[in-house]
């Protein structure tokens, strides 16, 4: 889910007392809100490679033991986690767990269960001309990699790409985002104090601190963030042609048609695009409804806001705040007064801003030149499908797309006319949920994806080997060749 560059920081950690209610906890004693940052040091690499060559990591008991350790290591801390979510965007408990601690339990749930089967030498058959060579691919760890993780979903976005990279053995050191400060502080004692130094570390710091890693020589870069930042880990990946995964953001259509079941449509557009105030890089972007529904559809979401956030939205409790003052800013310059057709109001002092419906969109205006990230949903007005296809087609790949339609062949012209990252029919954000979906961009949206199985592929080389016997040789394969050779040759090899 895309990081972006707005950011601010907050000094008082909370957590949640047994009725919900939200308490201070600065003093607490497991939360030591003074201590030094991580600091990047060289040597510290030094010995992660040192370690790296010690073969620790090839031992699979070994990954395992670790990633049960940090599952433990996380149960321990889940208030500590739940009040630094809290500090940063204003998490709600339940969808804090709901969105970055069980999903990282899933995730790890599913390595546990497979990795031993995911690490076995695979075998594959060899032509019959080869005989008696036996072929097989052998699944080993790249070795020093480098995770940048975003704001939005900071303890997520950190570990879930992590436990792909203990799972196939790989040391690592992890960047979180200072925009999300008392989770990088969690996530610096959570990993400081489940793994040795060696295996994995976390270096806290701003961009500076990023550019001093990015100058290193890794053996991969995994990075979740902004576009632009993404075109910046690239080329310095390709200082060293070191492979990299980018998991980046753009701009999700969601195309509401006739066809839809407009009541369960809203309430699940609402859910989606207003989860975490639309801080989430998979979330609707913008709406492409059709014009014959498009009261009707717009009416149900007035209605369904209501229902999920109140009559008073800026009072609600359970409303996640903007990350920073200067994010807020940029997203206030994107809403349009005279467009606004709901909520609209905002506040300054707590960075919070309801969630916002705008009308009479069109694609010349701001809120549709770049990505959102944000509460505020433009809604746009179309014909038919073939008309929202072509609208998505003339712009970039987006890293989701969301279809509201029971009809078979409207679902088929979305699903095989258009590029995208991954999505959803009759629902949204679901696809990130499950383990065994891959989850990615594609062209300016990723590169690359990961979740489960395809995490630990994410992190893992595939050597090719084959095995022959030294016992036999067959003359035909060598030098000088003759019409009988070139026979063998044909026959085999078609």
């Amino acid at each position: 889910m895309a990081n972006k560059r707005y950011g601010r920081g907050h000094a008082m950690l909370h957590q949640h007392n047994t009725s919900g209610e939200i308490v201070p906890v600065s003093s607490h004693p497991s939360v030591p809100v003074t201590q030094p940052p991580g600091e990047f040091r060289l040597d510290l690499l030094a010995r992660q490679d040192q370690f790296f060559q010690s073969g620790r990591t090839r031992e699979i008991a070994y990954r395992l033991e670790q990633l049960q350790r940090l599952k433990a290591a996380i149960k321990e801390r889940e208030q500590e986690i739940m009040a630094a979510l809290y500090d940063d965007l204003r998490k709600h408990p339940t969808e804090a767990y709901m969105t970055e601690i069980g999903i990282v339990y899933a995730e790890i749930t599913e390595v546990l269960k497979n990795l031993k089967s995911w690490a076995r030498p695979q075998k594959i058959a060899s032509p019959l001309g080869f005989w008696p060579a036996k072929a097989e691919i052998l699944r080993e760890p790249y070795g020093r990699v480098l995770i940048i993780s975003p704001w939005n979903y900071p303890l997520q976005l950190a570990l879930a790409p992590l436990i792909g990279a203990i799972a196939a053995g790989n040391v690592v050191v992890v960047k979180p985002s200072e925009l999300a400060p008392a989770t990088a502080r969690v996530l610096y004692r959570l990993i400081g104090e489940t793994f040795p130094p060696e295996l994995c570390s976390v270096v806290e710091g701003g961009a500076e601190v990023s550019q001093k890693l990015l100058d290193q020589r890794w053996d991969h870069i995994f990075f979740t963030g902004s576009t632009s930042i993404g075109k910046i880990v690239a080329q310095a990946a390709a200082r060293h042609l070191t492979p990299c995964v980018l998991e980046l953001g753009g701009k999700s259509p969601c195309i509401i048609t006739a066809q839809a079941n407009l009541d369960t449509a809203a309430r699940r557009v609402v859910f989606g695009k207003f989860l975490n105030s639309g801080q989430t890089c998979v979330a609707p972007d913008y709406i492409l409804v059709e014009s014959s529904i498009r009261e009707a559809f717009i009416s149900r979401l007035k209605s369904e806001i209501t229902t999920l956030f109140g009559s008073s939205l800026l009072d609600n409790e359970q409303l996640p705040r903007i990350i920073s003052a200067r994010h807020f800013q940029r997203l206030q310059g994107l809403i349009e007064p005279q467009r606004v057709i709901f909520g609209g109001q905002s506040d300054a002092g707590r960075l919070l801003i309801a969630p916002t419906l705008m009308d009479g969109v069109d694609a010349n205006d701001p809120v549709m030149q770049e990505e959102i990230f944000g509460p505020i949903l433009p809604i746009l007005t179309i014909r038919n499908i073939e008309e929202a296809k072509n609208f998505i087609a003339q712009r970039d790949r987006p890293l989701a797309l969301y279809l509201f339609s029971d009809d078979r062949r409207e679902q088929k012209l979305i699903l095989e006319g258009l590029s995208f990252g991954g999505g959803c029919i009759n629902d949204t954000l679901l696809h990130v949920g499950i383990p065994d979906l891959p989850f990615g961009g594609v062209g300016a949206s990723g590169l690359g994806n990961y979740h489960g199985r395809y995490s630990f592929e994410c992190f893992t080389h595939q050597k090719s080997i084959v095995r022959n016997s030294s016992r036999i040789d067959f003359a035909f394969r060598y030098q000088p060749w003759t019409q009988f050779k070139d026979k063998l040759f044909r026959l085999f090899l078609r």
